[in-house]
């Protein structure tokens, strides 16, 4: 048994398991994040249509989203440790494995299905761990972890388009899989709670020595001890919209980064200058990420509202985005798009949470992630077939922006249904008043009641 949820460290050894999360974060979803810089050159090396080529990215990331509900089991089942170094594994086989570029086919089981399972069996567990490891910094601890895929993706930028041109793309691939590596070390850092204190602690102050009934029962409502994956959470309407909300957000994530530097090229904007928009898209969400989980730690604004808020700013700047003309306008508006990504991504896990709670957390995030692979696979293949029958990359842009205020439209039917519930639970709860007079007259009353009865 872990230590309670509702009394976590918040602190002490849960920095460095951040440190170890933000380290996933970037050998992970970074490398997804930058991998549009090898889509041309795949493109042109198979001579395949854009839409062809992005099914690759597409199966990465459904495998990486349709994973997430057996590391999640995993996790229970063992540690979170485990999972994190069998993701790192995985991600490194999907990587080495791709050096040798076979046929398309091959490219969509190697770097598209184990890398989007390595990442799936690494990015699950981290996320979780560090929100079991904080409560009252949860928002800013996970922003900080989250921060990692952007202070790496800073660097991957100008990194891999070097090693790509030094190496190729087969070699670059091999090259980026050793470096995947690293997430083994990363996941030994990830200490499970019930090697911790907190367990004992917890014990001995939560339970009578003498009441043996009453530690089975603190021990049945403890959140850690559910050794079962919680499938039920799908006839939750919160949960339900919630996802609906992650499947719509999803279609639109993942097209961005895909496509930009394919839309670079087709500006005439010179490669060298292509691969610093990546590099300005990692740095302004990287800053956007570390801001809104500050301002999100003060609790001044409810997380939900502060996400609908992020959402509807993003498809501003996604239908904006299609108006660059130059390489100037267009690092503008792709600065605007990664600060208030970076703002939505900083808060989206916590809002989860808030929306089942953490006893259930780890059965969410993984039905979460299933249910938003579903955006995941569809967003780049539609992108790319808008883009074939428009024979423009702007295209892609716009759909992008619109799913997204779609997407805002439920955050704003689940915070209408939780207040509307919290409005009846305290109508439920609040005391009958009596009518009559005296209190003497209202036991009278009761008593008469009973008498009938």
């Amino acid at each position: 048994m872990q230590a309670k949820d509702s009394n976590p460290p918040d602190g002490g050894y849960g920095w460095i398991v951040v440190v170890s999360a933000f380290m996933v974060m970037g050998l992970t979803v970074a490398v997804l994040k930058t991998f549009g810089l090898f889509f041309v050159e795949i493109q042109q090396h198979f001579d395949e249509l854009a839409s062809t080529t992005s099914w690759i990215t597409s199966v990465t990331i459904a495998v990486f989203h349709l994973g997430a509900p057996v590391a999640s089991s995993l996790c229970v089942q063992y540690t979170h440790r485990t999972v994190v170094i069998t993701g790192g594994l995985l991600a490194f086989s999907g990587m080495a494995l791709g050096f040798f570029g076979f046929n398309m086919v091959w490219m969509y089981a190697t770097t598209g299905f184990l890398q989007g399972l390595g990442i799936s069996f690494s990015w699950t567990p981290a996320i979780s761990i560090v929100s079991h490891y904080f409560s009252k910094k949860r928002a800013l601890a996970n922003a900080i972890a989250s921060a990692g895929e952007c202070a790496f993706a800073f660097t991957f930028g100008p990194f891999f388009q070097w090693l790509i041109s030094q190496y190729g793309w087969k070699g670059a691939l091999l090259i980026i899989g050793g470096i995947q590596l690293n997430i083994c070390v990363c996941g030994t850092l990830m200490r499970p709670l019930a090697s911790s204190c907190l367990e004992a602690s917890y014990c001995k102050t939560e339970t009578p020595p003498h009441n043996s009934a009453s530690r089975r029962d603190k021990e049945d409502k403890s959140p850690i001890t559910h050794k079962t994956f919680n499938w039920m959470l799908v006839r939750r309407p919160e949960f339900v919209l919630y996802a609906i909300f992650g499947v719509l957000a999803a279609m639109s994530f993942f097209v961005p980064p895909l496509f930009l530097v394919p839309l670079s090229y087709s500006l005439g904007i010179d490669e060298s200058w292509t691969a610093s928009l990546l590099s300005i898209l990692a740095i302004v969400d990287f800053g956007g990420r570390l801001l809104c989980g500050w301002y999100a730690n003060l609790h001044i604004t409810k997380t939900i509202h502060l996400l609908a808020m992020t959402i509807t700013l993003i498809s501003t700047s996604l239908m904006l985005l299609p108006l660059a003309n130059n390489y100037l306008s267009l690092a503008i508006f792709t600065g605007f798009y990664g600060f208030f990504f970076g703002t939505t991504v900083a808060i989206h896990m916590t809002v989860l949470a808030d929306v089942v709670g953490m006893p259930e957390f780890d059965s969410a995030l993984g039905l979460f992630m299933l249910i938003r692979s579903t955006g995941g696979f569809v967003g780049p293949p539609l992108a790319g077939l808008i883009v074939d029958m428009a024979g423009d990359y702007r295209a892609c842009f716009y759909m992008a922006g619109a799913t997204l205020v779609l997407s805002a439209g439920f955050l704003v039917i689940l915070d209408r249904l939780q207040q509307r519930k919290k409005k009846g639970s305290k109508i439920r709860t609040k005391p009958e008043k009596s009518t009559l007079p005296y209190p003497s007259l209202h036991l009278l009353k009761h008593q008469t009641r009973r008498l009938r009865a």
